[in-house]
């Protein structure tokens, strides 16, 4: 793609990099036939190809953004799709990202959104605010449907997605020793909505990882990765969050690697060393903490895992959370993994395409987010799994709003297989395959 930058515009080294991506697009349109939003309504403009031009033109030109390149910017997932079938490489993620900069810095949004877009910058990634958040979110749950049928669709998709259970409390800074001789020590990112809302999931990555003598540190002074106000264009608050995290796992001796469970937090984290590569007091530690950062089943991977018992074969329906496969292009390891604890690992048809949960894409884009939700969901019952198998908390979230079936972390499984309890949400969801592997076991 021609662009016509100044060479003062070309100055801005975010401009720059944009120009690259920008000229990196030969126009072919592969990113149309895998974009979620494309798939549903067929608009040009909510296609990766769309938004590029959109985007082309009010860099190019310098200009403040308007109302519609702004809807159609608010519509990208950022499920990254596009950049897994792109044959030319074009990096539509950190051209999004910057364009979403842009927007929040030239672009008035109407009063209820900025209200909202605010909100949700200022609860979800502070885990006491959150935690009363999610208090009172309970007591208004019943009134989702009266806030739908007024047409307050954001508000309704917020109560849905909330859970009915008590938030639980989030885990204190701490060392969780080895099993037996130490043969390794990470630290595991805490301190952020994953806490809140399944606290069972990181209980379960630290007793794998101990069972098989890995020491787990809990870092004092993690927070949010800022991927949540990253993909917001709040990109201040989001640095905030990621030099916090940076100086946190720099005070820890001897890692061998950061582990995270939440995917999407993970994508954002191997990126701390573009985000920050401007950063002079930061740019090199950046780098270093991004090159350390693994998905916890990238890690396990590496593992010698063994069943504890046998298994009945339940048949698992694994959903790869796009921020896994496109952002982390890890396809393979969870379900090989599950494979050979002795799980049915079944691909779930129209695997590429995004759940709709999206970091808060569900609250921003209720309509399309459920569209995309029970389109999934659909293809899944229809395979009839005993559980769906996911590496990330908004994927899971999606999931328990849409269906009964039970939808755990991919770690929880790996858990429970290797001599661990049953993931609560499959006990209460499935009580007969839960009762029939702890028989097995027996």
């Amino acid at each position: 793609m021609q662009t016509s930058f100044t060479l003062a515009q070309l100055a801005d080294p975010d401009v720059a990099e944009a120009d690259k991506i920008l000229r990196a697009c030969v126009h072919c349109g592969f990113c149309t036939a895998t974009c979620p939003t494309y798939m549903l309504d067929g608009n040009e403009l909510d296609s990766p190809r769309g938004r590029i031009y959109l985007i082309k033109e009010m860099l190019e030109h310098d200009r403040p953004a308007s109302a519609e390149v702004t809807l159609h910017v608010d519509r990208c997932l950022s499920c990254l799709s596009c950049m897994t079938t792109c044959p030319s490489g074009v990096h539509y993620m950190h051209l999004v990202d910057h364009a979403r900069g842009h927007i929040n810095k030239t672009y008035r949004r109407p009063l209820g959104d900025r209200l909202l877009r605010a909100l949700l910058a200022a609860l979800l990634p502070y885990p006491g605010r959150f935690r009363l958040a999610l208090q009172a979110a309970r007591l208004a749950k019943p009134l989702a449907p009266v806030f739908e049928a007024i047409g307050l669709n954001r508000l309704a998709a917020m109560l849905r997605l909330s859970p009915w259970q008590r938030p639980h409390r989030p885990l204190d800074p701490q060392t969780f020793p080895a099993a037996d001789t130490r043969k390794g020590r990470v630290a595991l990112m805490v301190g952020c909505a994953n806490d809140l809302l399944a606290p069972e999931i990181n209980a379960a990555a630290i007793r794998v990882l101990n069972r098989h003598n890995i020491e787990v540190v809990l870092p004092s002074g993690t927070g949010c990765c800022g991927s949540l106000v990253h993909h917001m264009g709040r990109e201040d608050e989001a640095l905030v969050q990621a030099r916090a995290n940076i100086d946190a796992w720099s005070a820890i001796k001897g890692l061998d690697a950061i582990l995270i469970t939440a995917s999407g937090c993970g994508t954002t984290v191997k990126d701390y060393g573009f985000m920050l590569r401007g950063d002079s007091a930061y740019a090199e530690r950046a780098a270093r903490i991004a090159s350390l950062t693994r998905d916890i089943s990238e890690y396990l991977a590496g593992l010698s895992l063994k069943p504890d018992h046998d298994s009945p074969g339940l048949v698992v329906a694994y959903h790869s959370a796009c921020s896994l496969q496109h952002g982390q292009r890890i396809t393979r390891q969870p379900k090989e993994l599950l494979t050979r604890l002795g799980f049915a690992v079944r691909d779930v048809p129209e695997g590429h395409l995004c759940c709709g949960s999206a970091g808060t894409y569900n609250i921003l884009q209720p309509n399309i987010a459920r569209r995309l939700r029970d389109r999934k969901v659909g293809i899944i019952e229809g395979m009839r799994p005993d559980v769906i198998a996911a590496g990330n908390i908004g994927c899971i979230t999606q999931f328990a709003a849409g269906t009964e079936l039970p939808a755990v972390h991919t770690v929880e499984l790996i858990d429970w297989a290797t001599g661990g309890p049953c993931p609560p949400t499959l006990r209460e969801r499935r009580p007969r395959a839960a009762m029939h592997l702890a028989t097995a076991a027996d």
